[in-house]
């Protein structure tokens, strides 16, 4: 028996998974808002938590519910952009996060977004996240919260978390070329 997911139906859009992913985008307007005062502090890390556990709980309710959509695979990984490059892009401009690293996320979204839109509207094919992105999303959580709130114990802990993001990014990245040299061979 396969264990790949059931689509009911790829097309919907209003599906709880759908709707999670959607929330994870919204979050990072609270994310920010709290970040611009210290005393909030727990609920910024409760508000970062519940976005990185939202990640992980849009895909289990749409394979749980047999609703994996293909609004849904667009979705997630421009939910995981939102989120992410908003609270980057803030803490970078407040000089708490490394301009390198705001400039090479928006750099590889943008390349990684344009072959993919070409080919959807060419092939019809949709792009689904990856694992090594899925990996890179999580430790790129990590380098903000130890960013935010750094750990006198491990002061390496930013570069650290930091290089590693930037790396699995790197491979996710690799990984979406090769997926996009396949489908323009096949056009």
């Amino acid at each position: 028996m396969s264990n790949k997911p059931k689509i009911m139906d790829p097309t919907r859009i209003l599906t709880v998974a759908n709707m999670i992913s959607l929330g994870r985008a919204l979050l990072a307007i609270p994310i920010i808002h709290t970040l611009q005062d210290p005393a909030m502090g727990t609920t910024t890390f409760l508000l970062i938590i519940l976005a990185v556990l939202s990640d992980t709980l849009d895909g289990w309710f749409a394979r749980k519910a047999h609703e994996v959509t293909h609004f849904g695979k667009w979705l997630d990984p421009i939910a995981d952009f939102a989120c992410i490059i908003s609270v980057v892009g803030y803490l970078t401009l407040v000089g708490r996060f490394p301009g390198w690293f705001f400039i090479f996320y928006i750099v590889r979204y943008v390349a990684i977004a344009i072959p993919a839109i070409y080919l959807l509207n060419y092939s019809h094919f949709i792009l689904s996240a990856n694992w090594w992105g899925k990996w890179a999303a999580g430790i790129t959580a990590m380098a903000l919260m130890v960013h935010i709130w750094p750990w006198q114990a491990f002061p390496w802990m930013q570069e650290v978390t930091i290089y590693i993001a930037a790396v699995l990014l790197s491979i996710s990245w690799i990984v979406y070329i090769r997926t996009f040299i396949q489908k323009f061979k096949a056009i």
